[in-house]
């Protein structure tokens, strides 16, 4: 699977959120075409505290665009992130959600007694079906040897694609109007369900 060139992801996180769908992520020998993405960006997006500042679990957003960013959510969860934009500006589109595309048994075995739709559905499902965690982190998704790929797949067309508010952000974030940055493939089965934002009490 030929791989989307660094330029591709050197761009605004909306419009590589947006053109992430339909495209291909492949690892340890399953392929999934994307159907759900998000975008999140430190320096203006009040639901992207954990990017406002550098830190040694944060470092690969602050660097150059078309890296992984993986992180561990929920005490259960890996969540695979693809750094965009220019350096030191920390801009991220996480993959929410896809269909199984190439490696249906593996996938399968990964996700024991869950239907096919929702082997990806969600981005803790993803990874797993993925076979992805923590250690490739800072991975070169642009570099021929790196075991992770996103390939070119085929575009979704631009009306095809719905957007709102993300799933589980609370406070202004959370607001659709003003952030309406998850990208969805319409009519997708495999698409995440929606669920908003809780604000906890102190």
């Amino acid at each position: 699977m030929s791989r989307l060139p660094r330029s591709f992801f050197a761009r605004p996180v909306l419009d590589v959120a947006a053109d992430l769908l339909g495209r291909h992520v492949e690892h340890a020998g399953v392929t999934v075409r994307l159907s759900e993405t998000e975008a999140y960006a430190g320096g203006v997006d009040p639901a992207s505290r954990v990017l406002s500042r550098p830190t040694g679990h944060n470092a690969p957003v602050f660097g150059p665009a078309g890296h992984a960013f993986v992180y561990f959510t929920y005490g259960h969860h890996w969540m695979l992130c693809v750094v965009t934009g220019e350096e030191d500006v920390p801009e991220v589109v996480l993959l929410r959600a896809g269909e199984v595309v190439g490696g249906h048994e593996l996938a399968d075995a990964r996700r024991p007694g869950v239907r096919e739709r929702d082997w990806c559905r969600g981005p803790g499902r993803l990874t797993q079906a993925l076979d992805v965690t923590g250690a490739l982190s800072g991975l070169d998704l642009c570099a021929p040897a790196s075991p992770l790929v996103l390939g070119a797949g085929e575009a979704v067309q631009t009306a095809d694609v719905r957007t709102g508010a993300r799933v589980g952000v609370s406070g202004p974030g959370g607001d659709g109007s003003a952030y309406p940055w998850r990208f969805w493939v319409d009519g997708d089965p495999t698409v995440s369900a929606f669920r908003a934002g809780v604000r906890r009490g102190r």
